[in-house]
């Protein structure tokens, strides 16, 4: 048997190491993307059928979808006006605390880390604490409706 060995000219020889070292960091960066997608952590935050006072939500309202996001900075010792939504919508609470009260004494406190499912169409406002509160709201309305309605006396 005529046994063959292959040879590489010096250019070809180069092309071969760099195609090998270009092939094992693709490899490399596929590896590690699969790691990082692997330490993805989901935490459920809320999941609700009713608002924070158990009232079933009902249907969105028709139209336009709009989404809306705020993030709402209220000073401390502030009494909010009396308001209502006119579809459902959440707030998360990123510090301080609120408690949410309605015209008939209901009340329910909220902490840091906490998630309002805010009532619809049932007149409320909130009241802080000594240290004010930052929330993060998420409206899911549409685009004729406003994201609330005073109801002030």
């Amino acid at each position: 048997m005529d046994s063959k060995v292959l040879r590489y000219s010096e250019g070809q020889e180069m092309k071969l190491k760099l195609a090998t070292v270009l092939l094992t960091l693709v490899l490399a960066c596929f590896a590690n993307a699969e790691d990082s997608s692997s330490k993805i952590q989901i935490e459920p935050l809320l999941q609700r059928t009713s608002s924070w006072d158990g009232t079933p939500y009902k249907a969105y309202p028709v139209g336009q979808p709009k989404i809306t996001v705020l993030k709402i900075t209220i000073p401390p010792r502030t009494t909010m006006k009396w308001h209502s939504h006119p579809f459902p919508n959440a707030g998360y609470v990123l510090s301080g605390d609120l408690t949410v009260e309605k015209r008939d004494g209901t009340t329910k406190h909220f902490v840091a880390g906490e998630v309002i499912a805010e009532t619809v169409n049932s007149v409320h406002r909130g009241v802080t604490g000594d240290a004010g509160t930052v929330l993060i709201v998420y409206y899911s309305g549409n685009s004729e409706l406003p994201l609330s309605i005073s109801d002030e006396k």
